[in-house]
């Protein structure tokens, strides 16, 4: 799962810098934050030492992988993103990290 979030995170950032530079500011910098978010999230839960709290910050990074969905969305939609293949490849990588996500959730209850 961290190393899926490593690979999004990486994408994302090939991808936005196709944007507008005046969207450098304000979407971009969103959307670069919640990919950041997804492996820093799974790494920090797993920190934790209990699978209690790595439960609750999978449930974090999974918000964050959602939220990075919406967002690419939206600028798919205003016509900033360039690159067709590449945001195809990122809503796969999402949706896998998703399923993972829920997947190995399910196994530390």
């Amino acid at each position: 799962m961290w190393r899926k979030g490593i690979d999004i995170t990486e994408a994302v950032f090939r991808l936005v810098k196709s944007f507008p530079k005046e969207e450098k500011d304000i979407l971009t910098n969103q959307i670069i934050r919640c990919a950041l978010s997804i492996p820093s999230t799974i790494a920090e839960g797993f920190g934790r030492n209990s699978n209690r709290s790595f439960i609750y910050f999978l449930a974090i990074a999974r918000g964050s992988l959602y939220e990075l969905e919406t967002q690419l969305l939206l600028a798919e939609r205003f016509h900033y993103i360039t690159d067709d293949q590449l945001m195809r490849v990122i809503l796969h990588l999402t949706q896998e990290e998703g399923k993972m996500i829920n997947a190995f959730s399910k196994t530390l209850h």
